[in-house]
């Protein structure tokens, strides 16, 4: 195999998922902002912008496809890492702040 061949190369079927998946999280993050505004209820707010450590951590890892998943690069695989749990965190902390919110309307 020669040098200027690519090894990592995504196929268009993929990148097409990568694209797709980081724009339908965009949109999930609008609808649920959107969502809550019309019922009046921050915890919502609070919910998609909880979102956005998962939406960078995708930009991440699409940025490093997108120049073939260089070492001078791996930092950013580091970065996807850190804000996938970062994400996992905020969302978990955001859907009991409104579940909570829920409940205390509710009862």
């Amino acid at each position: 195999m020669s040098d200027t061949m690519t090894m990592h190369a995504l196929s268009l079927t993929t990148w097409w998922i990568h694209i797709a998946s980081v724009l339908e999280w965009m949109l999930a993050m609008v609808s649920v902002q959107r969502f809550g505004a019309a019922r009046a209820e921050s915890g919502w707010r609070w919910l998609a912008l909880a979102m956005l450590p998962a939406l960078v951590s995708a930009m991440a890892a699409c940025t490093w496809h997108l120049f073939d998943n260089p070492d001078e690069l791996k930092g950013l695989v580091v970065l996807q890492a850190g804000l996938t749990a970062i994400g996992n965190c905020t969302l978990a902390m955001a859907s009991f702040n409104l579940l909570r919110q829920q409940r205390s309307h509710n009862g």
